[in-house]
């Protein structure tokens, strides 16, 4: 594959991959946690002795086919094209009109600009295509916790894992470092969680974050978790501050964690040295 060794290649291919990515990642942000409900429901009934009902429709991330929420409009090829399809829809379905969630085509761009600045930062080779993993789960966990306030294992738990198996070979950092990160990231919130709990009688958080910082650990090592758990608490302090003064957002309300997780482990992925560094500078 020696054509993708050449930059441009490399980052013009990641780029469009990026683009489709991110519409597959639309389907997954919307589909998995129902997806996660329905399997929950029908525990729930198994425990209760039921006798589980077949579902009238198989609802995967695969069937049934995309189609309009409004008039149930299947969505062919030719409307499904990442971004350019909504342009030349004008944002509107094709056959009734009604208006599509610029959230699909900003999710595709948002792979895309991401997939491409990650093969640019990490150039050609195992630590990109590894990254380029890193980013598109980060991206889907950020959203689905937006929406549901919900971290899927089957996200959180595959990604810790495979960032223990690519630090086999020191890809990010080395495999001791990994595994005290996978632990300590684990251990940090899980505490923090329950020094809440015993304070306040309340839940502070999900143990969706404790897995989410647990993977992060484990792909970028312990070193990182400070810079990760200061960053996303920083932000997440602001914008939680900002939604109770400029929109009322009531404190009982909970604000998600996991999308300020996601957003300090990119940083940590492509500036953690460095940021780190200056971190440990100021004090």
């Amino acid at each position: 594959m020696e054509i993708f060794q050449d930059p441009l290649v490399f980052v013009t291919t990641c780029t469009l991959l990026g683009l489709f990515v991110g519409s597959f990642l639309n389907v997954v942000i919307h589909r998995l946690p129902v997806m996660m409900e329905h399997e929950w429901q029908a525990e729930a009934a198994s425990l209760r002795g039921e006798g589980i009902t077949a579902s009238p429709q198989r609802f995967n991330l695969a069937t049934p086919r995309s189609r309009c929420p409004h008039c149930g409009h299947l969505i062919g090829a030719l409307e499904n094209i990442p971004v350019v399809s909504y342009i030349l829809l004008r944002g509107r379905c094709r056959h009734c009109g009604a208006s599509i969630s610029p959230r699909y085509p900003l999710i595709e761009v948002l792979c895309a600009v991401l997939s491409s600045f990650t093969a640019f930062h990490f150039g050609y080779g195992l630590a990109a295509i590894g990254a380029l993993v890193f980013v598109w789960s980060m991206i889907a966990l950020c959203f689905i916790d937006l929406d549901t306030q919900l971290l899927p294992d089957s996200i959180t738990l595959p990604l810790l894992w495979l960032g223990l198996l690519l630090n086999l070979g020191d890809t990010y950092t080395d495999i001791t470092g990994a595994v005290v990160g996978a632990a300590a990231g684990y251990l940090t919130l899980w505490s923090v969680y329950w020094l809440f709990k015993l304070a306040t009688g309340k839940e502070g958080m999900g143990y969706g974050d404790f897995k989410l910082l647990a993977a992060i650990g484990a792909w970028l090592g312990w070193q990182i978790l400070p810079l990760t758990i200061l960053l996303s608490s920083l932000v997440g302090a602001v914008v939680g501050i900002a939604l109770i003064v400029f929109r009322r957002h009531g404190r009982e309300i909970p604000i998600p964690f996991g999308p300020y997780l996601a957003a300090a482990g990119l940083l940590a992925l492509y500036w953690g040295t460095p940021l780190t560094a200056a971190y440990v500078g100021l004090l």
